[in-house]
């Protein structure tokens, strides 16, 4: 099983992994790193990435790029509004008033929604992400812009789930840095110690975020988050373009902005200038040849006048940096470090403007461009259950405040600030309310949202209560990991009589009687109080507040004397919620799944066609060039002229009738022409590999009769082997030998390089291997081994010496006894 983390980019997109090594950036099928955000569509096939890219310039109404900026939006945002004029594509109105992107795709025009073409990039990426690892790809993290609201969020997780991606979490740009910072520091505070606080900065194609994070050991909380949606790269490269425009305009007396593929062009060669302005600060040059009208232009930049030229955007930049150390409500002595990530933190004047606001110097302690991929790889990792990671705990914020409204008649008493500014996420709050007829909940963002709309959704909790009686209503509001809000479910609780004794979930309150002089319950909701915690499985890092809100009064009757208190027992009961969020109908995401798995299968099937047609032409060109040079002599005249008229034809059926045809057909064809010219082929191998066969069958020959010769010779090396053994050595000699002079007979009688192989290599060789195995195992037999004589083990000196006594001992004796003569009468008698 693999994780993968995404880095998906306005203009360029990274794909890491997590290994047992640690995290990688993935390669593509280019060996880049970098993937561009482009879908191209062509009349059989979609190309994406960098072959989109590729062929922008000749393709430029059918390539489609930059429309990570329309997902969830409608077709009168402005935001879209402002690039229907800039894009060389056509955006168009959906019925349902969304984006609609227009595109030739198998010569019908067909009109995409941003949630498809993203889902077409993501199986590109996808698709490298299991080439790079050689296994199958299902969970992901992907990142997001911190800025994106609940819409946009949830077209992304849209997106992803078109593309067969399982999204465990989509975490914000910032926070995922922040991750890959965090997790490789050895000497952050410990928990109880006053945390590190780190500014992100992240300023890449499309748009400029700004974090401050306080870092402890294992633990990161992000503190504040600022942004401009509409301030990037891109917004430098199209102040460059309109100075040289309008340059151009005078000098050349051409518009480059009313030609999209010159326009294009003319991004492509300013974005090389701006980045070569980065590292040098003379005057450099700015030539493109056949420009427009068939003229080329010439022009030069310093970095100078581009500071000059973009000094509004370094002013709002200047603003989005302020701004989010004026939220963080930390001072200068408080911030630690500096991190930036993205390509345009690259520029110097941006890289001066954040010295100047916080005080310090930009540190590059991460990749710029790869630290957002790594971060998301290493929260999949911490996520997936197949990998085991040091947990890090990660708190994000909300960045912009919710409001929960359930009666806009009764104004700010029909409503409350359930998440504000900067709360922490995910977290889940509890409402209770006192109802007795079915509510509906609207929930909004307040304050400056980048979005036309600030509506969240609606929430329908529905109940019928038979005795009119009002009852507690409890309801969980919560942001989850995705950073989207809900309501997770609304609970009713009805009062247990005596004796009762219900399986449904119990709540127990200590209950006083009324009071005399008590007023009644109040229609506005009393402060929020915490709950406690509220740990769920799959986000452990939840916490929980209630909010009291009683939204109808209760008459409650006057006892006249105070009572003691009494508990009272309650039974809930789950309801159902139905909800209006953005994102697609089950129904419309089913449609697009399987819309996209045809797409899939189709450009399969077309790379398998272009595939068979490529080798065709490839072995066509490959014999034709080889007919009139190394294979000149292995093929008669006749056949050959033959052969090139067929070549030729092919060629021309190639790139005339048969250039759209079925890859069956492709194969096909490949077969008949390899029927003819692999046995020319196999020809010129056989006679380049046949002289060298034959050696080495010689060779084997020579050695065996050497062994041979020795053995008559007497030689003691080989006197071990029994003569029979050595007339069968000498029996399959001769009959190799004979073998062997049968095939060069063969070859030497009007044997023509043209003609067919009598005996091929194969069977030479396997002749060798006959022999060496006939003869081997019988010259290789070993000599027995003899057995030297066994030596008697040398006494110790101990031993000799008791020995020679015994020996001597023993002489005495023996001479004693050859001296005494024994009396024949000396008997001993009882």
């Amino acid at each position: 099983m693999s994780v993968i983390g995404i880095d998906f980019g306005n203009e360029s997109c990274f794909v890491a992994v997590a290994r047992a090594g640690g995290i990688e950036t993935i390669d593509n099928d280019y060996s880049l790193r970098a993937t561009p955000g482009f879908v191209a569509f062509g009349e059989r096939q979609r190309v994406l990435g960098v072959a989109a890219k590729n062929q922008a310039v000749t393709n430029l109404k059918n390539t489609i790029f930059g429309f990570k900026r329309f997902l969830g939006r409608r077709y009168d945002d402005p935001r879209v509004q402002e690039d229907v004029n800039k894009v060389p594509f056509k955006i168009v109105q959906t019925e349902n008033g969304g984006v609609g992107i227009k595109a030739t795709y198998l010569g019908q025009d067909q009109v995409y929604t941003p949630e498809q073409v993203s889902a077409m990039l993501f199986t590109k990426l996808k698709e490298t992400a299991e080439h790079g690892i050689q296994a199958k790809v299902h969970d992901c993290v992907i990142s997001v812009p911190s800025y994106f609201t609940d819409a946009e969020r949830r077209a992304l997780l849209d997106a992803a789930q078109i593309s067969g991606l399982h999204v465990l979490r989509l975490i914000n740009e910032t926070a995922a840095a922040a991750l890959c910072y965090g997790i490789y520091k050895q000497d952050l505070p410990e928990p109880d110690d006053k945390p590190r606080n780190v500014v992100i900065v992240d300023c890449g194609h499309s748009a400029i975020q700004v974090s401050v994070c306080a870092f402890n050991k294992g633990k990161l909380k992000v503190l504040a988050s600022s942004a401009d949606p509409n301030l990037g790269g891109r917004n430098f490269d199209a102040a460059l373009a309109g100075h040289f425009c309008v340059e151009f305009r005078s000098k050349y007396g051409i518009d480059p902005e009313n030609n999209p593929r010159a326009y294009m062009r003319l991004l492509t060669e300013v974005e090389k200038l701006k980045k070569q302005m980065s590292a040098n600060a003379t005057k450099l040059p700015l030539g493109i040849e056949c420009f427009m009208e068939e003229k080329d232009v010439s022009s030069h930049m310093c970095r100078a006048d581009f500071e000059q030229i973009s000094a509004s955007l370094f002013q709002r930049v200047e603003v989005v940096l302020q701004k989010c150390l004026d939220d963080s409500k930390l001072t200068l002595n408080d911030i630690h470090s500096v991190e930036i990530v993205g390509g345009s933190t690259r520029i110097p004047a941006i890289k001066l403007l954040i010295e100047k606001v916080f005080g310090k110097t930009p540190s590059t302690t991460l990749n710029q461009d790869e630290a957002v991929s790594r971060g998301c790889a290493l929260q999949c990792a911490i996520l997936s259950p197949a990998f085991k990671v040091r947990d890090f705990q990660i708190t994000d914020v909300q960045p912009y405040p919710i409001k929960l409204i359930w009666d806009e008649s009764l104004g700010d008493a029909g409503a409350t600030e359930v998440f504000p500014q900067f709360h922490p996420v995910p977290f889940s709050r509890m409402l209770t309310f006192t109802r007795k007829e079915p509510m509906t909940l609207k929930a909004i963002y307040t304050g400056q949202v980048p979005y036309p709309s600030n509506e969240i959704g609606k929430f329908l909790v529905n109940f019928k209560i038979d005795d009119g009686e009002p009852r507690k209503l409890k309801i969980k509001a919560r942001v989850n990991m995705h950073g989207i809000f809900s309501i997770c479910n609304a609970t009713i609780y009805e009062k247990v009589e005596n004796g009762e004794q219900p399986e449904e979930p119990m709540e127990t309150e200590a209950q006083p009687a009324p009071a005399a002089g008590d007023n009644p319950a109040p229609a506005n909701p009393p402060e929020s109080q915490e709950s406690g915690n509220t740990t769920a499985s799959t986000e452990p890092m939840d916490n929980s507040e209630s909010t009291e809100a009683n939204t109808t009064d209760v008459n409650m009757e006057d006892s006249g004397d105070k009572k003691k208190s009494k508990k009272v027992q309650y039974k809930g009961k789950e309801l159902p919620v139905d909800s209006v969020t953005f994102g697609l109908a089950r129904n419309e995401l089913d449609d697009k799944i399987m819309a996209e798995t045809h797409m899939i299968s189709r450009d399969r099937n077309e790379k398998d066609r272009l595939d068979s047609r490529n080798a065709l032409e490839e072995y066509v060109y490959d014999l034709r060039e080889k007919l009139d040079m190394e294979l000149n002599g292995f093929v008669e005249d006749g056949e050959r002229q033959k052969l090139s008229e067929t070549l030729t034809s092919l060629e021309n059926w190639l790139y005339e009738d048969g250039s759209d045809e079925k890859k069956e057909v492709y194969v096909q064809k490949l077969e008949e022409l390899k029927c003819r010219g692999e046995p020319i082929k196999e020809r010129r191998i056989e006679s380049e590999d046949r002289p060298r066969a034959m050696k080495e069958v010689e060779i084997s020959l020579q050695l065996a009769r050497k062994v041979v010769d020795l053995y008559n010779a007497k030689d003691s090396k080989y006197d071990h082997i029994d003569q029979k053994e050595m007339d069968k050595v000498l029996k399959a000699i001769q009959e190799s030998e004979a073998w062997l002079e049968q095939c060069r007979q063969k070859f030497h009688h009007n044997f023509q390089p043209y003609m067919p192989v009598p005996i091929k290599c194969k069977e030479i060789v396997e002749q060798r291997r006959v022999l060496e195995g006939k003869i081997n195992p019988i010259l290789n037999t070993p000599k027995p081994k003899v057995e030297p004589p066994k030596e008697e083990p040398k006494p110790t000196k101990k031993e000799d010496s008791k020995s020679k006594k015994n020996a001597t001992e023993g002489s005495t004796t023996n001479n004693s006894e050859a001296n005494h003569t024994p009396d024949p009468q000396a008997m001993d008698v009882e």
